[in-house]
């Protein structure tokens, strides 16, 4: 079911032509006292409703009166009578537009409506005799004038940019997207469904501020003219929401935007979605709980189950590893890095192992250098990893047994990180050591390095409870509940290298 006249491949100068035949269209409405961009419309009925509720009607019998609207998609036929398809939010649905039932004037005012136009209609349910649930139209108005012809090939990789900068049109044309989106939601209701039945408070906290903090990250930099400061957009919300903890509220949550001047790729994007999580009294180990339990339910309340397929390989969110990173390195290299005596038996190692490292990392940064080579991309399956150095963990709580890690755990699938979590270092003296070690390396180069931040010490001072606290990645938990490949395919609206003539 296609307009012939939009199915070739549309150069410049056709789509000129074609709007402008649209705009004649528009002024000849006009002309006939109908508004080309129309108002309020009383809708009583999606397509999907139409399909769940009629679908009992036997051969031509006829159903109730309904009113609908959506995006004309495809007309055929000629003469006295033309089936049509309109879109909404739910589906297609066949329309029936004919001669007899709408009169001289209205038929006519149907065949001048382009692909795109964006009508309502009133009329009655039935079903052809095909089965085809259709509703004959006795009445429609036109709502919005399409001066912009639709794209008839918006499929594939060629058009992979054109998606993603303009993804108005993306979501027009491809009901796929339009479903992943809607995914997107629900897992995010999900989400908060969780954690409010579990008495997490949803808290908001700055956007901007003048430090910083919780995360290793380069920030993106503005400036406050009425201030005269520079501010900073916030790559973390942890230190603000154990702040929060420090003032009595034990269990918070804050879901929403945080902003990272990183690299695009298929797992980054400079904004992203984020949910982090504190809770008093509560370590490591419960947070682990929490977040499988996150990961589940948004599974099985959106998918029905725990078993998915992403990008061809089936994983079960039911069935979850746990190992410690040293032990998972030395799986992998048969290097026990956390027996190291020294920094130089630690590079010896590496250099045995084929590890790439930097001359700033202590046995820790070698640790971790290990095993982002070695093991992170083999954790297919849902694998917990705990024990992290202390030299990658600067808000981390130490292990009571071995000082050179810290309770923290970070989870992964499909070989990428979805959440990171950890016992909250809460000890104010212990704190700002780290963060001097910090500023010392970020005074050396590192551009990631945490920022000194004496109001967080001074909240610390007067006592945080044990609590342990977790970040989840919002994007990735979509990317992978809906088998989307790249980050863009789950952001709305991703951000694009600018063109040439922007």
């Amino acid at each position: 079911m296609g307009n012939k006249q939009e199915e070739k491949e549309l150069h410049p100068e056709d789509i000129n032509e074609m709007m402008q035949v649209r705009r004649d269209k528009m002024k000849a409405f006009a002309d006939k006292g109908i508004l080309p961009f129309g108002h309020r419309y009383e809708v009583t009925h999606h397509a999907q409703d139409i399909r769940d509720h009629f679908d009992e009607l036997e051969g031509e019998e006829d159903g109730p009166i309904v009113h609908m609207a959506g995006r004309l998609m495809a007309k055929r036929g000629h003469g006295k009578a033309s089936f049509a398809e309109l879109m909404d939010l739910s589906g297609k649905m066949q329309v029936y537009f004919k001669y007899d039932v709408l009169g001289e004037d209205k038929y006519a005012n149907f065949r001048m409506l382009d692909i795109g136009d964006i009508i309502g209609i009133a009329g009655r349910v039935f079903k052809t005799q095909r089965g085809e649930i259709t509703v004959k139209v006795e009445d429609f108005d036109l709502l919005s004038k399409s001066l912009r012809p639709l794209p008839e090939k918006f499929h594939g990789l060629k058009d992979v940019e054109m998606r993603y900068r303009q993804r108005y049109v993306d979501l027009i044309m491809n009901p796929e997207v339009r479903e992943t989106f809607i995914s997107r939601t629900k897992i995010i209701k999900a989400m908060r469904s969780y954690l409010d039945a579990r008495d997490f408070l949803e808290v908001e906290t700055p956007v901007m501020s003048t430090i910083a903090g919780g995360a290793a990250a380069r920030p993106f930099i503005t400036y406050h003219n009425a201030l005269d400061m520079k501010l900073y957009l916030r790559i973390a919300t942890e230190l603000n929401l154990k702040r929060l903890v420090v003032g009595g509220l034990e269990r918070v949550y804050e879901l929403g935007r945080v902003f990272r001047n990183e690299g695009i790729d298929v797992r980054h994007n400079p904004e992203f979605t984020s949910v982090e999580i504190y809770q008093a009294y509560a370590d490591y180990n419960d947070l682990i709980e929490l977040t499988e339990g996150i990961v589940r339910d948004a599974a099985e309340k959106v998918l029905g189950t725990t078993k998915i397929t992403y990008q061809g390989l089936e994983i079960d969110f039911a069935n979850v590893k746990r190992i410690s990173m040293n032990d998972a390195v030395k799986e992998a290299t048969g290097k026990d890095f956390l027996a190291a005596k020294t920094v130089e038996e630690a590079r010896a190692m590496a250099d045995d192992a084929g590890v790439p490292y930097e001359q700033k990392h202590g046995i820790g940064g070698i640790l971790n250098a290990a095993f982002e080579e070695k093991v992170e991309t083999t954790l297919m399956q849902p694998t917990f990893i705990t024990g992290h150095p202390t030299e990658i963990s600067p808000l981390a709580k130490r292990n009571p047994e071995n000082p050179m890690i810290t309770d923290r755990f970070e989870f992964f699938v499909y070989g990428r990180e979805l959440a990171n979590g950890f016992t909250e270092l809460n000890d104010p003296i212990d704190q700002e050591q780290r963060f001097l070690e910090q500023v010392k390396q970020r005074e050396a180069g590192d551009a990631e390095a945490h920022m000194m931040d004496r109001d967080f010490i001074t909240a610390l001072e007067y006592g945080l409870p044990p609590t342990g606290g977790l970040g989840i990645g919002v994007d990735r938990l979509v990317m992978l509940l809906t088998d989307s490949a790249s980050i863009r395919d789950v952001l709305l609206f991703p951000h694009m290298r600018a063109k040439a003539e922007e």
